[in-house]
């Protein structure tokens, strides 16, 4: 099987499957335990906080550990705007976020939040324009991803960071596409909130973490809850946490190299991808976006039927997401980008990763080729 969806899951490295296998065997302890086993655990967990705060250029008591990425997002998000209520009720995304993003902005607004949505450009960039427009004096919260899961644009943080600071607005972030592929760092971006994600890293999955600055007041949505200063419920998963850590620490310390490498594949397979005689539109800005992502979309065919003849021939891609798997709603980038129902059923995904080969991008190319010709020349006939 070619594997063409790193954007959904990475696998994990031998490195953190090692430190995964370490911990779980020699720190069996709650970390939230005050005996000498549960201060051992704790330890780990204390390091492995302050290796990914390192990381991010991030203070290591504003770094909570969480279940997901999505998890992350979600409590982030309601943290601050349940802790900034006495400023307003005002909040500013995109609809083209992530769908935890999406869902908790949808629970918010029917608890009485008022939720704006910016216009993208045709590329999947922030209209600033607008951007600067929807802000009010009752805006508590600015959220908006760094890189679209679907089709790999990269958002100027620094800019959006600049005019979230300028007008005292908080700025939240999900990182999960982009920490350890570009840089990441809280400070110049100006974010007082991110989200992580340590399986899109080659960690384990079950693990993510949030990042709330210290400087910036927050509460917890659920009221008593002890672990993670009270960030979350359930105890920390110790193992996973050293794991997330080492992939970390292991992939920023590769970040420059596999840029380069990524961005050389991307270009390889985006040139392949124009070499076949059909009707293909590339969406999303090909240059400034994440080298490991390429969105694109075949004309008079749906994705989700390309995706399964792609798998039944030994490819593995996607058609956006993989947490709006199953669902029959059109890609919500796709629809920011006023594409039609039915251009955005003919989306697919196509994510690339440190073990993509030219070799894998010819064979995925010719896979495509054989799809495709089967396709047109049934309807044809």
């Amino acid at each position: 099987m070619i594997y063409l969806d790193y954007a959904a899951t990475t696998p994990m490295s031998e490195e953190a499957l090692a430190a995964y296998n370490e911990v779980a065997r020699s720190y069996p302890g709650n970390a939230s335990s005050i005996h000498d086993a549960g201060s051992s655990a704790q330890k780990v967990v204390n390091a492995a906080r302050t290796t990914i705060a390192k990381l991010l250029n991030a203070k290591p008591r504003g770094l909570f550990f969480t279940g997901s990425g999505s998890e992350a997002n979600s409590l982030a998000i309601q943290a601050l705007v349940l802790g900034n209520q006495k400023k307003g009720n005002h909040i500013i995304s995109t609809g083209a976020e992530h769908s935890c993003i999406r869902y908790t902005m949808q629970k918010l607004k029917k608890q009485g939040f008022e939720i704006s949505e910016i216009k993208l450009h045709n590329d999947g960039t922030v209209d600033l324009d607008h951007l600067k427009e929807l802000i009010t004096d009752k805006t508590i919260l600015l959220s908006i991803h760094h890189g679209n899961a679907e089709i790999g644009t990269l958002q100027n943080l620094k800019t959006i960071g600049d005019i979230a600071e300028e007008h005292n607005v908080l700025f939240h972030s999900d990182c999960v596409q982009t920490f350890g592929k570009v840089p990441v760092d809280v400070e110049e971006l100006k974010l007082d909130s991110l989200s992580i994600s340590g399986h899109k890293i080659y960690g384990p999955k079950g693990v993510g973490a949030a990042y709330i600055s210290p400087n910036v007041r927050w509460k917890p949505t659920l009221p008593g809850t002890t672990q993670e200063k009270g960030f979350r419920p359930g105890t920390v998963d110790t193992p996973a946490v050293a794991a997330f850590a080492t992939a970390a620490k292991q992939i920023v310390q590769d970040r420059e190299e596999e840029f380069v490498r990524e961005k050389e594949i991307k270009k390889y397979l985006v040139e392949r991808i124009k070499e076949l005689p059909f009707d293909i539109s590339l969406e999303g800005n090909i240059e400034n976006s994440l080298p490991g992502i390429l969105g694109l979309r075949i004309h008079g065919m749906e994705g989700q039927y390309v995706m399964l003849e792609c798998n039944r021939h030994g490819l593995a891609i996607s058609t956006g997401s993989a947490c709006s798997v199953g669902t029959e709603k059109r890609s919500a980038t796709m629809a920011c980008l006023d594409r039609t129902e039915q251009e955005a059923l003919e989306f697919i995904r196509l994510s690339i990763g440190k073990n993509t080969t030219k070799k894998e991008i010819d064979r995925s190319a010719e896979i495509l080729n054989k799809v495709l010709t089967q396709h047109f020349n049934m309807v044809q006939a």
